[in-house]
């Protein structure tokens, strides 16, 4: 596996939105797919599964658990996206499958930081779905505490994301 360090994998999540044209929260994700010639398709997988990346045809093809609520749902097609982006040579042609993800991977070998590809591609979708350069602006005239729940959630509205999910990417960008 290649270590890729966080400020690159944030600086190609910018230079994906700055490519798309995206300017302002909550991230077309469809949009971004679609910039990149990915085919999303939503389809009743069992829980566990959260989503899939396949880039053996002509263009990626994205599957989404349609069971999922929306906003696991986006960053499910950011964390696949990320693997379009960071992880096209090491995939190659095979399907990639991602279980049960949120924010970060909760099997063993996640728990263990060794599922590099995996860590990395939330770490892309947290950057994609919520750009540290937004935030700021979000931020910038009265500042947010993390422990304030009901701040955390009306965030989190605005980017579309989990609370969880929001929490997580200020904690990691502030503190």
């Amino acid at each position: 596996m290649t270590y890729i360090p966080p400020n690159k994998i944030e600086g190609k999540a910018t230079a994906l939105l700055d490519k798309v044209g995206i300017k302002a929260p909550a991230i077309s994700v469809d949009r971004i797919a679609k910039a990149l010639d990915a085919t999303i398709e939503y389809s009743k997988l069992e829980n566990a599964l959260s989503g899939l990346v396949f880039l053996g045809s002509d263009r990626p093809i994205i599957g989404i658990n349609s069971r999922h609520h929306k906003n696991r749902q986006r960053f499910s097609i950011a964390h696949e996206i990320g693997h379009i982006v960071l992880h096209a040579a090491q995939i190659g042609k095979d399907v990639h499958v991602d279980r049960g993800f949120t924010v970060m991977r909760r099997d063993t070998r996640s728990a263990q930081g060794i599922d590099v590809l995996e860590i990395q591609a939330n770490r892309f979708a947290a950057a994609l779905l919520m750009p540290r350069a937004f935030l700021e602006q979000s931020l910038q005239d009265d500042g947010i505490d993390i422990d304030d729940e009901e701040a955390v959630a009306d965030l989190a509205k605005t980017y579309a994301v989990s609370r969880s999910a929001m929490q997580i990417r200020l904690a990691s960008l502030f503190t």
